[in-house]
């Protein structure tokens, strides 16, 4: 790996947005460059520290996942290389990290797919037994595997706010019954496909979110990036039963380890109330997150 990026700095392209972790320019009419940054974020706020490496990795991870996935639904990779579109000088910034997709019209939804029973859909189980609006089983435990995977949008938050977890209907509502019917079922074809082959790598993939938009001749595309540790909670196969049966969080390959760093740490003598600025991360947890990342791209992909 080689030193951090935190923010992209290209001159020879339009700048369309900024997001959380990816810097995406225009290319023409038709087309994006999509740069991972080492930027990370958490509780929807992005970190003063990058991780070193995490833009690659998460490129080469969304890159393995497409390809895996392709013949489930289309996805929005052009097959161009990114270096062909920036300056000489520029390409040390987008190389290993980048990607030059198709602009597409994207739904104002996420589809969130559950497999098993983590986060902010554990809490709502122990309020009302159901995810979204979704009835489960009683008896179910934090990190239980789901009788099927379930479906769950959210909203898509502005920078900064937090994505809103919605109804089905509700979803219906904002995009039409067919494409949400659509959007529904091939999420969980995408989710299933990848947690059996995932499990055959001895990691077990909680839940993901994934969003698609309109190609020209408005057939749904899969785009952005796709499970990486970013979007989804990997969890490794040992270790999982007993921590369920402690009903702690199993080990993670995700965020979740930075997430329970910033839950117990402190800015001016108080616990961090989850809003900008964040406390400066120790090098240790910088380390230990991207070892996190590193491991997960391994085992997936040896």
């Amino acid at each position: 790996m080689t030193t951090a990026l935190h923010t992209s700095a290209l001159t020879s392209l339009p700048l369309l947005a900024r997001g959380k972790v990816r810097d995406n320019y225009a290319v023409g009419e038709d087309r994006i460059l999509m740069v991972a940054s080492d930027r990370i974020s958490a509780f929807d706020v992005i970190m003063g520290e990058p991780i070193t490496g995490k833009g690659e990795l998460l490129t080469r991870m969304a890159l393995f996942w497409f390809e895996l996935l392709k013949d489930v639904v289309p996805n929005h990779l052009t097959g161009d290389a990114p270096e062909s579109v920036v300056k000489a000088d520029e390409i040390a910034q987008v190389r290993g990290r980048s990607m030059l997709v198709k602009r597409l019209k994207p739904l104002p939804v996420e589809a969130v797919v559950r497999g098993y029973l983590a986060g902010s859909g554990w809490k709502e189980y122990q309020d009302n037994g159901q995810v979204c609006g979704v009835p489960l089983p009683a008896g179910l435990r934090n990190a239980s595997k789901l009788p099927e995977p379930i479906f769950t949008p959210a909203t898509k938050a502005e920078m900064g706010d937090h994505d809103e977890n919605i109804s089905f209907e509700k979803m219906v509502e904002i995009i039409g019954r067919p494409l949400a019917e659509q959007v529904r079922e091939v999420s969980i074809r995408l989710y299933k496909t990848a947690a059996d082959y995932a499990l055959t790598k001895g990691i077990i993939i909680a839940d993901t979110k994934f969003e698609f938009g309109l190609d020209a001749q408005g057939r749904l595309t899969l785009m952005d990036e796709v499970l990486t540790p970013d979007s989804s909670r990997f969890w490794p196969v040992e270790g999982y039963q007993a921590a369920v049966d402690a009903g702690r969080n199993p080990p993670s390959y995700d965020k979740q380890f930075l997430r329970d760093w910033l839950e117990q740490a402190q800015v001016d003598g108080k616990p961090w109330n989850k809003q900008a600025p964040s406390p400066a991360l120790p090098a240790e947890v910088v380390e230990k997150t991207a070892a996190k990342y590193r491991e997960a791209l391994q085992r997936l992909t040896a």
